[in-house]
C-alpha cells in the first residue's frame, strides 16, 4: 500500500517538471522575436551612381501592415541585413522606435533613389518621430553602425536588386 502514494508523487511531480519545462519554452520562444527574412539585395552607390559602396540583404515592406509592422520585435539581425520599405507616393516620411528592441541605422530615400536623410544609432523603444525633412518614397532600415562602418552619406544612390538567389 506505500507504493501507490509513492506512485503518485512520481506521477505528480513528473507532471510539474513537465509543465515548467513548456513553460520554459514558451518563454524562449517569446523572447526570441521576429526574425527578418531578406528576399531581395539591394546596393548603395556612390553619388556618381558608379561604385557600389555597401550590399544589403533585405526583407521588403511593401503593404501598409508590412510598413507599420517594420522590424518591431526583431532582437537581432546579420550585420548585412535590413528592411527596405516601399510607398506608393512621395513624401516627408515619419517613423519610430516603439517596440523595436535594435538600434537602427534609417536612411530615407527620395523617388531618383537618392538618399535624402541619414538617422544614425537610433534609441531603441523610443516614441521619439525620427523624420525624413524632406520628400521620400523608400526607407531602408539597418543595424546602426552600418552607415558609418560602409561611409555611406546623404547624396549617395540606393538600387533595388532582383530576388536572392536560394
Amino acid at each position: 500500500m506505500r507504493t501507490l502514494p509513492f506512485i503518485l508523487l512520481v506521477l505528480l511531480l513528473s507532471s510539474a517538471v513537465q509543465c515548467n519545462s513548456d513553460n520554459e519554452a514558451e518563454t524562449v520562444d517569446r523572447h526570441a522575436g521576429r526574425q527578418v527574412e531578406p528576399t531581395h539585395s539591394l546596393e548603395i552607390l556612390d553619388e556618381q551612381q558608379e561604385r557600389v559602396v555597401a550590399r544589403v540583404r533585405v526583407a521588403l515592406a511593401q503593404t501598409e501592415q508590412e510598413r507599420n509592422t517594420g522590424l518591431m520585435d526583431v532582437r537581432q539581425m546579420p550585420f548585412d541585413t535590413g528592411m527596405y520599405f516601399l510607398f506608393d507616393d512621395e513624401e516627408p516620411r515619419s517613423f519610430w522606435m516603439a517596440n523595436t528592441p535594435l538600434s537602427l541605422d534609417i536612411l530615407f530615400v527620395d523617388r531618383n533613389h537618392r538618399i535624402v536623410r541619414i538617422h544614425m544609432r537610433t534609441v531603441p523603444f523610443s516614441e521619439r518621430q525620427i523624420r525624413s525633412e524632406l520628400p521620400a518614397k523608400y526607407a531602408l532600415e539597418v543595424n546602426a553602425g552600418f552607415v558609418s562602418e560602409h561611409d555611406i552619406r546623404e547624396g549617395m544612390y540606393v538600387r533595388l536588386g532582383g530576388p536572392l538567389q536560394e
